[in-house]
């Protein structure tokens, strides 16, 4: 299986009617913003036919199941019209008939790329870090840095997916993607810490960074407020105001947390590994850049999906608060480069990622329907296009093949 991992960005065709196969349109992008990672025409989704919310017989509300209902004996079979993004009233615990086979497709990848940290060899990288003329102060600040962004982040991005967005998503297919999810954001976690105990870091003091140095903490709590939202056990969701409630709140973690948040760090670390310094931290990187960047593609496609099916949340007031979100969050990673890029280093500095970060931006609006926000905003750093692209053989003496499968997925001919 060839795989790519690259941002689906594909045009909207009304005209396209799938019965057993609804989809998730990617807006329309302009060649300004193409170049980030390439298109992906793999998982070009087409507007489904959008059946109405099935009729509520019961006293619990407009909001849908959740999985822990009765077992009706004798209740009819479910039909795939009977399934829907948010709100649905249709038997849970039933995985068939898909209707989101893009949901389920995405699940497969992900679990035919399945890796582990400790294969991945640090020895290079620990005699790098032990010796006190290996990395400038300022290389080893843009690493304990991001280690302790991203050991904390995932964290959040987990607890989020698990405490908050699993109980509102009523369809069976993306809640089997989601449980994927929650498990590659706790092997992440697993990874820095893998990354931490070779360097024979501080633990506690990367751990703790996200209460301790002012621009990590700022992103961990900007994105606390979201989960907090979902996670209140009182919040359902079912009328117009609840159900953009949940839909912003998934533009949080999907957009700005996971599709921005996540960038100057992902840049720094694989711009160390380019000039062939702690290249085994580079690779774990690389590889969690690779699922987050599926995360990312998901999320985007249930974000759309919700569009599509509940059209009335898509108002014009709604679409300035999600503007004004993207624009916070931008402002939030600008001063996480400059707090952990002072200075210039490995080729880069803070202005550059302030570039990036508006080029980032743009797309990430465009991939939602929402229109540019920073005019003229570019792209300084193309050879992150090479990195995503995940298909380039690697020495296999020297280290993984990037685009590794699993066993089941292996042909043994």
């Amino acid at each position: 299986m060839s795989l790519n991992w690259d941002d689906p960005i594909a045009s909207v065709r009304p005209d396209n009617k799938h019965k057993n196969d609804a989809g998730a349109p990617q807006p329309v992008v302009s060649e300004s913003l193409k170049g980030l990672a390439g298109d992906d025409a793999r998982y070009t989704l087409s507007t489904a036919d959008v059946p109405s919310p099935a009729p509520v017989d019961d006293d619990e509300g407009l909001h849908g199941v959740t999985g822990l209902e009765e077992v009706e004996f004798g209740a009819a079979r479910i039909s795939v019209d009977d399934k829907q993004m948010i709100n649905c009233r249709a038997d849970l615990n039933q995985l068939v008939p898909f209707k989101y086979r893009w949901a389920w497709q995405k699940y497969l990848d992900a679990c035919a790329n399945h890796w582990m940290p400790q294969e991945i060899n640090t020895n290079a990288d620990i005699a790098l870090w032990k010796n006190p003329n290996g990395l400038s102060d300022d290389e080893r600040i843009i690493i304990k840095r991001n280690l302790g962004f991203f050991s904390s982040a995932d964290s959040l991005v987990a607890n989020n997916l698990v405490l908050a967005v699993y109980r509102h998503i009523t369809n069976p297919e993306c809640r089997q993607y989601l449980l994927r999810q929650a498990f590659e954001e706790a092997l992440h976690t697993h990874a820095y810490q893998y990354c931490v105990e070779s360097l024979g870091l501080d633990e506690a003091e990367v751990f703790n960074m996200y209460r301790e140095v002012p621009s990590i903490h700022d992103k961990a709590a900007w994105a606390m407020r979201f989960t907090q939202s979902l996670g209140d056990p009182d919040f359902h969701t079912g009328t117009p105001e609840d159900d953009q409630r949940f839909l912003r709140d998934l533009i949080a973690f999907y957009i700005v947390f996971e599709g921005i948040f996540f960038y100057v760090g992902f840049v720094q670390i694989l711009s160390m590994g380019r000039r062939n310094k702690m290249t085994g931290c580079a690779e774990q990187f690389q590889y969690i850049m690779r699922d987050e960047s599926m995360h990312m593609n998901f999320g985007i496609d249930v974000i759309n999906q919700i569009k599509i099916e509940n059209p009335r949340l898509w108002t014009d007031e709604f679409k300035q608060e999600i503007i004004a979100m993207i624009r916070e969050g931008v402002d939030y990673e600008v001063r996480y480069a400059y707090d952990t890029m002072p200075r210039g280093v490995l080729g880069l500095n803070a202005p550059m990622f302030e570039d990036y970060l508006h080029f980032i931006a743009n797309r990430r609006c465009a991939q939602i329907g929402l229109p540019e926000q920073y005019s003229g905003a570019s792209n300084p750093f193309p050879w992150m296009s090479e990195i995503m692209d995940l298909k380039k053989e690697k020495n296999f003496f020297e280290t993984r093949v990037t685009e590794y499968q699993t066993g089941g997925a292996l042909n043994w001919d």
